[in-house]
């Protein structure tokens, strides 16, 4: 049986390597820190798919073994907006507030890199997400437990914000981050996975 081809995720994010190997795919794991901030005027769609394919990229571009390479960027966007990773608490408590009782996208771009093809196939999922109306203890308490400060919108669906969630409408895992589904069918399509 021939060995699988090397898979790289060039994501630091706990929640989409738990998503990769929950799927049973391997890979192992290499960073790639880029500027997130959006250029002036970017969209949300734009903004995620140029972020999936430069992680993609930079990670490419560093190591030298692998030769699928998974960049990722999730975003939650509201009225337009995008919301990005909350500056403090204080910002934390603003954006769940303000997801309070209303539906917002949460917009996940990935794109993975065939490093010996030099071919990326970049995608992206698109989940509507329903908050019940939420108390501002509630969101105090929350925001208190550290959880929300390194997540976009401010909330995880998987920890300790799934009780704010009345209805998804959508894929579950691109909630978390990795739209796994899709991932897997664009490994299967570059030869990464046999199908």
């Amino acid at each position: 049986m021939a060995a699988e081809p090397c898979i790289i995720l060039a994501s630091a994010s706990p929640r989409r390597a738990e998503l990769l190997a929950l799927a049973g795919i391997p890979f192992r794991v290499a960073p790639a820190d880029i500027p997130e901030e959006p250029l002036p005027g970017e969209e949300a769609i734009p903004h995620a798919l140029r972020l999936a394919e430069g992680k993609a990229r930079t990670a490419a571009g560093r190591e030298q073994a692998g030769r699928f390479f998974i960049g990722a960027d999730t975003i939650v966007a509201l009225d337009g907006g995008i919301m990005g990773k909350p500056k403090d608490g204080d910002d934390a408590c603003r954006m769940l507030a303000s997801l309070s009782g209303r539906s917002h996208e949460v917009v996940t771009a990935y794109c993975v890199l065939d490093r010996l093809e030099d071919v990326a196939i970049c995608r992206v999922v698109r989940t509507v997400v329903q908050f019940a109306v939420l108390r501002a203890e509630e969101i105090e308490r929350y925001v208190a437990s550290g959880c929300p400060l390194d997540k976009a919108g401010a909330y995880a669906i998987q920890g300790g914000a799934a009780h704010f969630v009345r209805e998804i409408r959508g894929s579950y895992t691109n909630v978390v981050g990795l739209p796994t589904c899709e991932l897997y069918e664009t490994l299967q399509q570059l030869g990464a996975l046999t199908p």
